[in-house]
């Protein structure tokens, strides 16, 4: 038998299920991702982060604009369409956006400067670890100190999700986005 990532299901051993217990459910339902991060519970306490507090430096547009073009970019349609359907109403995305997230460069006409900034800057992370001149000037211009290490703890966590709802080869969730086609 493989011993491969795959979500687990209950019962769950009591410290797990008291961890999992601090994760947010929907309707008592715990998505597939947070399941899988169960086979460890080193993981589970400290493998990614939680960033999506109210506490964060970020608006929830800017947020979500980092997420979805990080699990765009990684090709995680598991995180990407969880994301979309949790909170691409309360951050305002227009559905010609939300496909952009996925379809387009960061200078299409849908985008403000300041969120253009935030989807190259993303690409860059993505594509080389590090940012040109320009972009980084640009980041330091436009967001704090502490905006711009939200940022790349979220390119950096969501590089981590994208990671293992990959590999584990998650199906989307029941509620969950499916990308759109690429032009």
């Amino acid at each position: 038998m493989h011993n491969l990532i795959a979500p687990l299901n209950p019962p769950y051993a009591e410290d797990i299920q008291a961890i999992l217990a601090n994760y947010p459910q929907r309707g008592g339902y715990l998505l597939t991702l947070f399941r899988t991060f169960a086979n460890s519970k080193r993981f589970l306490l400290k493998g990614v982060p939680n960033l999506l507090d109210n506490e964060s430096p970020l608006t929830l547009r800017q947020r979500e604009i980092v997420i979805l073009r990080v699990t765009a970019n990684l090709d995680c349609e598991y995180e990407w369409g969880v994301h979309v359907a949790a909170f691409a109403r309360a951050a305002g995305f227009t559905e010609n956006q939300l496909e952009a997230t996925r379809t387009q460069m960061p200078s299409a006409p849908c985008w403000s400067e300041s969120e253009a900034l935030l989807l190259r800057l993303v690409d860059e992370l993505s594509e080389t670890a590090t940012l040109t001149g320009a972009t980084r000037e640009a980041f330091a211009r436009n967001f704090t100190r502490e905006q711009q290490l939200e940022v790349l703890a979220l390119c950096g966590a969501y590089h981590t999700v994208s990671f293992v709802a990959n590999a584990a080869r998650l199906e989307g969730e029941p509620f969950g986005a499916k990308f759109p086609a690429r032009m």
